[in-house]
């Protein structure tokens, strides 16, 4: 019986490590779009900073550099951006239903 979780299912063709503390997982979790560097922080202890130098020093450069470039395109990564941005596509959903 598997466990059930609030957080939506990342789907992805890697199934997420066990070990949370394992530096796998740290590569995992910063590749999956819905974990924020927050999580990982509560998760493993290791700050922003910290999973960037571990992701530059794991992957090949060009893998960290398309990383890097979708890390800093997604608001999702960063937990406040997120919440913006969702605050702003509910308004924008609101205002159109009042349009309608």
């Amino acid at each position: 019986m598997s466990k059930k979780s609030n957080r939506p299912i990342t789907k992805s063709t890697n199934p997420e490590p066990q070990n949370k503390l394992s530096k796998d997982w740290i590569i995992w979790a910063a590749w999956a779009d819905r974990i924020t560097f927050d999580d990982i922080k509560r998760t493993t202890a290791k700050s922003e900073g910290e999973v960037i130098k571990i992701m530059r020093s794991s992957l090949k450069p060009s893998s960290f550099r398309l990383w890097r470039k979708r890390v800093n395109e997604k608001s999702i990564k960063h937990l406040k951006k997120f919440e913006n941005s969702r605050k702003i596509l509910k308004d924008k959903s609101y205002k159109k239903s009042l349009d309608s």
